[in-house]
């Protein structure tokens, strides 16, 4: 018997998208009764011809993935990376048999567990003590099954105080938490995890990293997709890049990890696209490193303080504190600026639009190249918006004397970063 569990042979997956001319352009009441009627029309057509209705005056195929091969083999944990759009989640979705390829074709040997959307599979009416059945059977577990394994369930869960609540109650991370008990459960030859997991807290992320550690040392497969290299290194001994719908490398996770940072390095394009959104209520227009926008990777060579300016929107009241992670080139955590951890201050601010301005003094690093990630939170955790990789910090040498604040921390490091903020109307 093979040892393939999963082999992919050349998948693409097309959409069309519709483009819609700006209302500016249509200058009289005519031309926009005339545009709404040519619409109507098309959709009219596109109905009757049994094709997807889809809005615009033109018409664009986008290939969301593009001659994909691969083989995976039984109990492997592979990590897939890449940027945003890259094509990751769509590859996710044909695996798990949520959409077909518009061509090629895969193969999969056994069953699958996937948990790609945060609360994918629940019924937000339903308590959560329903949705573990719901959800289990879904991922077709047996009613026998899901009773057997219900109490572990649970514990993993930890969210045992509200399991008889309706889960649209819950907050995102008890959600991940209970969506992800359900899956890692099921026991299955094949188990999908998408980047949800980075809603939960970092106790919680460990948790699932030594379950799904566990699955793969069972013999079972793991595919985890994420932007925690950290996590990708610690769990995957091989990885897949991917960019702009395609599989550009297939290597040991050490030589792709290292690859993917090269290619962060070079990065450009709008910055929307690379922000990692945990809350819409906050959104972030722009972010400016030394006078220099974060939209193409800005490098550092001196240990001088950061300037960093973010310009922000809120539609709610918020507590808001700018966060900035240090890190090293393979993703280690090694200080951050944020509340609890240093003296940032949290403010308290309504709906309406706003400019952070800050200033971070940055410590005396040995020889190498680091990383920040830069953007905003609410020091609860659960409501953040920031923009990973957005500084790279290139140190050629640096005086010994470091004038920092060393803690005992490995979640979020050993260095007490120190800074100023201030925040204005705009």
């Amino acid at each position: 018997m093979s040892d393939i569990v999963i082999k992919a042979e050349n998948l693409g997956k097309r959409y069309t998208i519709g483009h819609q001319r700006g209302r500016g352009d249509q200058t009289t009441f005519r031309e926009v009764l005339v545009q709404n009627a040519r619409n109507l029309w098309n959709k009219s057509r596109d109905l009757i011809a049994g094709k997807p209705v889809i809005a615009g005056e033109t018409l664009e195929e986008v290939w969301a993935l593009k001659d994909v091969s691969f083989e995976i083999k039984r109990g492997e944990a592979v990590g897939i990376i890449g940027r945003n759009g890259a094509g990751k989640s769509t590859l996710l979705k044909i695996l798990s048999r949520i959409t077909e390829p518009a061509e090629g074709r895969v193969t999969i040997r056994g069953r699958v567990a996937s948990l790609l959307e945060v609360g994918t599979g629940f019924h937000s009416e339903l308590t959560g003590r329903e949705n573990i059945y719901l959800n289990g059977t879904i991922l077709g577990m047996t009613r026998a099954e899901i009773r057997r394994k219900f109490d572990e369930i649970v514990a993993f869960s930890e969210v045992e105080r509200y399991l008889d609540t309706p889960v649209k109650r819950y907050s995102s991370g008890m959600y991940v938490r209970l969506a992800f008990a359900v899956a890692a459960h099921l026991e299955p030859e094949i188990l999908v995890v998408d980047e949800v997991l980075a809603v939960g807290d970092a106790e919680f992320q460990k948790k699932c990293l030594g379950k799904m550690e566990n699955v793969a040392q069972e013999g079972r497969t793991v595919l985890f997709v994420s932007h925690n290299m950290s996590a990708v290194r610690q769990l995957c001994k091989r990885a897949l890049v991917m960019a702009n719908g395609a599989v550009i490398m297939q290597d040991s996770s050490e030589v792709c990890i290292d690859a993917y940072l090269n290619l962060v390095g070079t990065r450009s394009g709008l910055l929307i696209e690379h922000l990692l959104i945990v809350d819409s209520s906050i959104n972030i227009t722009k972010i400016m490193i030394n006078e220099n926008t974060a939209d193409v990777l800005h490098v550092v060579s001196t240990l001088d303080p950061l300037h960093v300016e973010i310009e922000f929107s809120v539609v709610k009241d918020c507590r808001i504190s700018l966060y900035a992670y240090l890190k090293s080139k393979h993703d280690q955590a090694l200080g951050v600026y944020s509340p609890g951890h240093t003296e940032a201050v949290v403010h308290h601010i309504k709906p309406g639009f706003y400019k952070l301005s800050a200033q971070i003094s940055l410590p005396s690093l040995a020889k190498g190249t680091y990383f920040f990630d830069i953007g905003i939170h609410d020091p609860n955790i659960k409501t953040y918006v920031h923009f990973p990789f957005a500084l790279q910090l290139h140190v050629e040498g640096a005086p010994a004397k470091t004038g920092f604040v060393f803690e005992e921390n490995k979640i979020n490091g050993f260095i007490v970063l120190s800074g100023s903020v201030n925040i204005t109307t705009r």
